[in-house]
């Protein structure tokens, strides 16, 4: 900068020096002339003397300002290309009443705004972006070109994205799916909102609901999507309509044998005196099935609707030999056998009634779902941990490993035709699962198809204090 100032005030000063001595020689030229007699050589050359000096002293002049010059631009470079930066303190003006005196206070005050905004602007972003990460709710941008921008956390899980950047992505390389890249597509043409429900194949198979919307951005329209997790809730929904369609179906098929029979005794099966007795028989079995599953459908209720009960400490194994005690008659009537291991006394909170519930319910799959000669095996410990362990055990038909998943919902039976030979609704294992789930604890099942079904049930134990119910 500086040898570049110089240079050009060198060659004004040059070009200076030789237009006065133009100047001067065409004057002393022109007087001469006028006089009639010729310019002494002496005067000559103190004109140019003095010319020369005169340069000299122009050219020292303008060395001096033009470090004065230089050192003041330097300054207001610094101060431009610092706008954006951190904020520093800025030196004390050399001359703050000259041009570039304002000129860098200008600067100045434009650097302290420009850094309020940026950091503003920053600021928001980093708050977006966090926002955005942290939602439950996936949410996908891309550019006019469908090229990824965005994509958060949460859509990155649920479509099993597992490198390390996605930016640049196209679409259909990060969510391979057809018909959302369609659906996004038009968006990006029409400029109009956009919904789809589409199945997303990954690790774990989801059902996404995606809302794309179109995105204003400095190189075009883009399309900003929010996709909803909705696999439970269609889940959830396609459990309500199995369970109206099972609870229709249960309470249909007794009310057509109640409603049959009681038709065929006042059509003159009255005076039938052989069969009228059958048929009534028939008719009150069809009724206490019917009040089975009124029963059972009310108790679910209560579990499910999650009312306080009262919290009693609970003997396990009197919970567990009551329910023996309960089936054994059934047991001797199909031949299977109740053998009881290990059965340590220890307490449990909870209910007792519920508790027993669960055991008696467990204890009767065990016996109806069982070969002639079978075996029934309880056992009650308690483990390291301090949980105690119920393990019911039989060797009865045993359940196929795809069927296992789905034993405790309502209704839900794996052979529906031996289901209602041996008799129940369909919602034993169900409250079971609630029972225990309501008591803090867990029950799983392992099961072998022809060889047998073992469940056990963990439990916290509790302390015997105070009253125990046995």
């Amino acid at each position: 900068m500086s040898s570049s100032l110089f240079r050009r005030l060198v060659a004004a000063a040059f070009a200076l020096v030789v237009l006065t001595l133009l100047a001067v020689n065409y004057a002393l030229t022109t007087h001469a002339l006028r006089v009639g007699a010729p310019v002494d050589s002496d005067v000559r050359t103190l004109v140019l003397a003095i010319c020369l000096g005169a340069a000299v002293v122009a050219l020292f002049a303008g060395l001096l300002v033009s470090r004065a010059l230089t050192s003041r631009v330097r300054r207001l470079k610094r101060a431009a290309e610092g706008l954006l930066g951190p904020e520093a303190q800025p030196a004390g003006l050399s001359d703050p009443n000259d041009d570039l005196g304002s000129l860098e206070r200008s600067l100045t005050g434009v650097g302290h705004e420009l850094r309020g905004l940026v950091s503003n602007l920053r600021f928001e972003s980093a708050r977006r972006e966090a926002i955005l990460s942290g939602m439950a709710e996936g949410v996908l941008a891309v550019d006019p070109d469908l090229k990824v921008t965005f994509c958060n956390q949460a859509l990155l899980a649920a479509i099993g994205f597992r490198g390390s950047r996605y930016e640049g992505f196209g679409l259909l390389q990060l969510v391979r799916d057809p018909t959302l890249y369609e659906m996004i597509r038009s968006v990006r043409t029409t400029g109009e909102r956009g919904t789809l429900r589409f199945h997303l194949s990954a690790d774990i198979p989801r059902t996404l609901e995606a809302q794309a919307t179109p995105l204003a951005m400095p190189s075009g329209r883009g399309v900003i999507a929010i996709f909803h997790d909705i696999t439970d809730l269609e889940r959830l929904e396609q459990v309500r309509k199995d369970f109206v369609a099972n609870v229709s179906h249960e309470l249909r098929t007794p009310l057509a044998g109640i409603i049959g029979y009681a038709d065929t005794l006042l059509d003159g099966a009255l005076d039938d005196t052989a069969n009228r007795r059958k048929f009534v028989e028939i008719i009150r079995a069809n009724a206490v099935r019917l009040g089975s599953i009124a029963a059972d459908l009310l108790v679910l209720s209560e579990l499910e609707s999650g009312a306080d009960q009262e919290s009693e400490m609970v003997s396990v194994r009197a919970a567990l030999e009551s329910g023996l005690l309960t089936v054994h008659s059934e047991a001797r009537e199909r031949q299977v056998r109740l053998v009881r291991e290990e059965m340590q006394d220890v307490c449990v909170a909870g209910s007792r009634l519920r508790l027993e519930q669960a055991f008696l319910n467990l204890l009767a799959n065990a016996i109806k779902f069982n070969r002639a000669e079978g075996e029934v095996r309880v056992r009650v410990t308690q483990n390291d941990e301090g949980r105690v362990a119920v393990v019911i055990s039989d060797t009865g038909v045993g359940i196929p490993s795809q069927d296992l998943p789905r034993i405790f919902e309502r209704f839900y039976r794996v052979d529906k035709a031996r289901s209602r030979q041996v008799g129940g609704t369909g919602l034993g294992l169900s409250i079971v699962k609630h029972v225990i789930e309501r008591m803090n604890g867990t029950v799983t099942v392992d099961s072998q198809v022809g060889k047998g079904t073992t469940f056990q049930v963990l439990l916290p134990a509790a302390s015997k204090v105070g009253r125990v119910h046995g």
